[in-house]
């Protein structure tokens, strides 16, 4: 019988009983609880990956969040924005520099630090000398190789090797990769308008301290407060009055000129040129003589310029009035002789208003002998005339006035004459006698930022440097009074829809009743006296002409050597502006016809900067209404006196210095009997 395949093949192995223990279920039982447990773990890492990418996803991509501050402020700065008026200027500052900047009252900037490295090395970690000093050469062109090496080799662990580098410069110095070149981070000052204000800003050391200017007034404030300093000034009115003061003193070769644009009311500096001048950028190298400000520092006799300060004088202490009549025959005194011109053919007796428009000097000489010596004292210390002015300026100059007031002083001074003041001194006291009668505080700062410094002096401690102790001056107060003033009025209706105009904050020295007498004998000047020159049609310019002789350098007066100067206000029927220009040493032309006189110099320089200035500062000059205003503000040459008064003139006249030299005498031969009657008495008491 035959047998089938699976009986014919090999036979099946014997199957075998595996038998679990309870070692075994509890060993698997353990292995799936610590997989269950891994599950979940990795579920839960992988849920949290899962949303943090999510979460990048949303802030990096789609809906990408801008980074704070506080996280790129240290490393990068604010990016600029469009900003055409200038608002925005004083909140940008580089985050690499501690020097903060100084700004225009536009916005415009007039200094600023940027940043820059110094490049040093330690020798001791330099392999090859040599080597090293041709690498730096490759990228500091100027470096002398020779000079680098021996530095390089010396056995120091510090040298210097180039100051003020450009991040650029830094940047390719360190790609080279040498060992033992160090970079310590610093920052340069510029200047980038140059010579335009150069005067007013000064410079700063290689240490970056200030050394001229408001640089060096304000050296605590611009290191302690990032924030821009604003000044008054104003670029556009600047770079105007410079060209055309620059073109004066080529004109009239002159040695040396200064202009002064004041605001009457505020005492803002709206434009101070000093010529000659110089690039603030590099101030070092620039010689004494550009150095010098003509504006603050130069002390000149004002001459006739003065003479508005003697009329206000008189008028204010009610010695004479308007309608007085003033000697102008020439004055002996000594051996010196008081007189005008040889050209000038005035009357015997001269009005007070003939007296301001033709510029006699006996006239002027008669009124302050009439107000007496010691009024004329008390009145020039009232005006600030025997202290330095009050200005942002290290450099501001005491004024020289004498030491001993005699009969002679009181007459040359009269007319400006035997002082020698700055012409910002004069600019103040012009202000004085249009704005209502205020003595103001010239000042070089924004009216705004005059505010904020009294705030911020108020706030923080007590500091040693001068400069914040006078942020806490009564001047500031003023300024912080001033803006307060401005911002008052600019919420005040307006009914003619003009700016209004801010309230002057000072000392009275001057009653608005005299003040605007004085604005009516300023236009009268210009409209009939020796100020012609300085008309600008529609602007009702107002000043004083004043020529004085220059003095030489070892004493004594210099003939045919003059300083011309013009002291001016605009509109001089809403007094806002004043403008002075000197000219120091002009020559003659041929236009001029051989003189050297203010009105033919100075005076014609002062219209063409008003013309052009006048719209800047937002005054348009009125030619529709010229002649209804200028009847408004004329003055008769020849006042009538009222009825029942004895005016100054001939036969009554106090100040006549012939009466005044025999009350003189009289009293030094009743003080020589005095002393001889009691020396008798003396002698008759001891014979008894």
């Amino acid at each position: 019988m035959a047998r089938s395949p699976q009986e014919s093949g090999p036979s099946s192995p014997p199957s075998r009983t595996v038998r679990v223990t309870g070692d075994d279920l509890r060993a698997r039982a353990h292995r799936d609880k610590m997989h269950v447990r891994l599950l979940v773990v990795a579920a839960g890492f992988f849920g949290l990956f899962s949303a943090v990418a999510v979460k990048l996803s949303i802030a990096t991509v789609f809906a990408p969040m801008a980074p704070e501050s506080r996280q790129i402020a240290p490393q990068v700065p604010k990016i600029p924005q469009i900003d055409p008026k200038g608002s925005l200027s004083a909140d940008f500052s580089l985050p690499q520099v501690h020097r903060a900047s100084v700004i225009d009252r536009n916005g415009q900037t007039l200094a600023l630090s940027l940043p820059v490295a110094q490049v040093y090395a330690n020798p001791q970690e330099l392999i090859d000398p040599q080597d090293v000093a041709k690498k730096l050469q490759s990228v500091l062109h100027d470096l002398n190789l020779e000079e680098v090496t021996r530095r390089l080799s010396l056995p120091k662990q510090f040298v210097y090797i180039a100051r003020n580098i450009s991040p650029q410069q830094e940047m390719a110095i360190n790609n080279l990769g040498i060992p033992g070149i160090y970079f310590e981070q610093g920052e340069r000052r510029r200047y980038p308008l140059g010579r335009t204000a150069a005067h007013i800003i000064g410079a700063v050391d290689i240490d970056d301290h200030g050394i001229a200017g408001v640089e060096r007034y304000f050296n605590t404030r611009l290191m302690s407060d990032r924030t821009p300093l604003r000044l008054s000034l104003d670029v556009r009115v600047q770079s105007v009055v410079r060209d055309e003061l620059a073109a004066a003193m080529s004109t009239f070769q002159a040695i040396g000129a200064c202009a002064i644009v004041m605001d009457v009311h505020t005492g803002e500096i709206i434009a101070m040129v000093s010529l000659p001048d110089f690039d603030a950028n590099d101030f070092v190298h620039a010689k004494n003589d550009e150095h010098f400000n003509r504006a603050v520092t130069g002390l000149y006799e004002p001459g006739s310029t003065f003479k508005l300060q003697t009329a206000a004088m008189g008028l204010q202490t009610g010695t004479i009035h308007i309608w007085d009549r003033f000697s102008s025959v020439p004055i002996h005194v000594g051996r010196f002789k008081i007189s005008d011109m040889k050209s000038d053919h005035f009357t015997e007796w001269l009005s007070l208003p003939e007296v301001m428009a033709y510029s006699s000097n006996p006239a002027a000489a008669h009124i302050a002998l009439d107000v007496g010596a010691v009024k004329q004292a008390a009145w020039m210390k009232d005006m600030g005339f025997f202290a330095p002015v009050p200005i942002e300026l290290p450099e501001a100059a005491r004024p020289l006035v004498p030491h001993r007031w005699s009969l002679s002083t009181t007459m040359t001074v009269g007319f400006g004459h035997g002082i020698a003041e700055s012409p910002l001194a004069i600019v103040r006291g012009t202000a004085a006698t249009v704005n209502g009668g205020i003595l103001i505080k010239p000042t070089l700062l924004e009216a705004g930022e005059a505010a904020e410094s009294v705030v911020k002096a108020r706030n923080e401690a007590p500091a040693a440097d001068a400069n914040l102790r006078n942020l806490q001056s009564a001047a500031f107060q003023q300024a912080l009074t001033h803006a307060q003033a401005q911002q008052a009025d600019s919420t005040a209706d307006n009914k003619d829809g003009d700016d209004p105009q801010p309230t002057p904050q000072g000392k009275r020295v001057i009653s608005e009743q005299i003040s605007a007498l004085l604005r009516r004998l300023l236009r009268l000047d210009v409209t009939k006296g020796t100020g012609k020159t300085a008309e600008s049609p529609g602007y009702f310019v107002g000043g004083k002409t004043g020529t004085a002789e220059k003095i030489g350098p070892h004493g004594g007066y210099l003939k045919h050597t003059n300083i011309s100067a013009f002291t001016s206000i605009f509109p001089m029927n809403a007094p806002r502006y004043a403008v002075y220009v000197m000219l120091d040493s002009p020559k003659p032309t041929p236009e001029t016809h051989g003189w050297t006189t203010a009105g033919w110099n100075a005076a014609p320089t002062v219209s063409k900067i008003i013309t052009r200035i006048g719209p800047m500062l937002q005054i348009f000059p009125d030619t529709a209404h010229a002649a209804e205003i200028d009847a408004g503000m004329a003055l008769p040459m020849h006042p009538t006196p009222p009825r029942g008064v004895r005016p100054l003139g001939p036969g009554n006249d106090p100040g006549d210095p012939r009466k005044a030299e025999a009350a003189r005498k009289a009293m030094q031969m009743a003080e020589k009997r005095l002393r001889a009657q009691q020396k008798k008495q003396s002698a008759e008491v001891m014979d008894e």
